[in-house]
């Protein structure tokens, strides 16, 4: 089991979803210490978010587990969650019962105004037609297939005597993401305000390439054992990814600072310039745009995964840098009226699926009353 399906698993934990088969296998998942600390942080932010942390113990949390799965051998599940232990009740605590205090009037319609993200892109083909697709529209032509809500391009090699590699664009709005598997079999996420160019089909024994023009998005490639040796890479703004077979996230959006790579498994070789760097699992590179130094940090991983999950993680985040991340997912602009909120600390997991008041109320909640916000149409007024 991958490390993106073990955060699922921790997620479904927390939120009272498991099954009995899933809280097995999260058992297993555990045995490996680095796992357990994947699970402790991802506990512990969210049981801050709660304000509660003085009463937490992280052992207990993990012996509640084996309890739960022993408990599910002999009870019904319903019965069994009834005894949840701690950790598993730790749910995260955003509602309207929250949405009357820090709130001016402006914000009672919000929900009417702004929408929360969803499935949906432009496809571009090589031809320069432009496809939207949406839930509820199917699109084929050739080996492309898609629901609405995924692309799936059939797996298919090409020699080098059959003419030009051809590309296609996929772009998310502002407000979307998009899932999409490339002839290769390799799979991608991609998160709001993305624009990846790839090729309709790879060449034989030649480097899969593809460009992240702007934006972020999660990959898992298929291994060059399984593409007859052939290697694939990742360009964005120059910095340029080699791998063999791995998970990763890259994150390249126009307005941030820099280019941010995260290892989740596998291995991974960076180059900028004269600069080059190998990644392993849990570590994280950070390009700062127009220069070419690669700095490297190890992280949780897990944490900058988490919205291909479904959810956002911030631990000790600046509220500057949560609008951002807000802004591309609910399709808003940020107005900050005190320059002081920008570096307001925030730590907690919000999920996406949540409508963005309840998003604010939390945050609202969080500060104390300190940071407000006015709602005028889409754009938010931080003061």
């Amino acid at each position: 089991m991958n490390s993106t399906q073990g955060h699922n698993l921790i997620i479904k934990f927390l939120n009272k979803e498991a099954n009995r088969r899933e809280l097995e296998e999260l058992d297993d998942w555990l045995s490996d210490q680095n796992n357990i600390t994947i699970f402790n942080n991802l506990v512990r932010i969210h049981y801050l978010t709660t304000s509660c942390m003085a009463d937490y113990d992280l052992h207990k949390a993990k012996e509640s587990i084996k309890q739960k799965v022993k408990s599910n051998k002999r009870k019904s599940r319903l019965h069994t969650y009834t005894k949840i232990s701690i950790a598993a009740s730790i749910l995260l605590v955003i509602g309207l019962i929250f949405g009357g205090r820090y709130f001016q009037k402006d914000t009672e319609s919000i929900s009417n105004k702004i929408v929360i993200g969803s499935d949906k892109a432009v496809l571009t083909l090589e031809n320069g037609d432009q496809v939207a697709l949406e839930k509820g529209k199917s699109f084929q032509k050739g080996t492309i297939r898609s629901n609405g809500e995924q692309i799936v391009y059939g797996i298919h090699g090409r020699t080098d005597d059959e003419g030009d590699v051809l590309y296609n664009y996929l772009t998310i709005p502002r407000g979307g993401q998009f899932y999409l598997q490339l002839s290769d079999g390799t799979k991608v996420w991609l998160n709001a305000e993305t624009k990846l160019k790839y090729p309709v089909t790879f060449y034989e024994g030649q480097t899969r390439e593809v460009e992240l023009v702007y934006g972020e998005a999660y990959f898992e490639v298929t291994p060059s054992t399984q593409n007859k040796g052939s290697d694939f890479s990742v360009i964005s703004n120059d910095q340029k990814i080699s791998v063999l077979g791995t998970e990763f996230n890259v994150s390249a959006y126009k307005d941030d600072d820099a280019i941010v790579t995260t290892l989740v498994g596998g291995r991974i070789a960076l180059e900028k310039g004269n600069s080059r760097k190998t990644l392993r699992p849990n570590q994280q590179s950070r390009i700062l745009k127009n220069m070419d130094q690669i700095e490297v940090v190890d992280i949780d991983a897990s944490q900058a995964i988490s919205w291909v999950n479904g959810v956002f993680i911030f631990d000790g985040e600046s509220l500057d840098e949560i609008m951002k991340v807000l802004s591309r997912w609910y399709d808003i602009d940020v107005i900050f009226e005190s320059a002081q909120r920008k570096d307001f600390n925030f730590t907690g997991i919000l999920e996406r699926t949540k409508s963005f008041d309840d998003i604010l109320a939390l945050i609202g909640v969080a500060s104390q009353g300190e940071v407000k916000f006015e709602v005028k149409n889409k754009t938010v007024h931080i003061k």
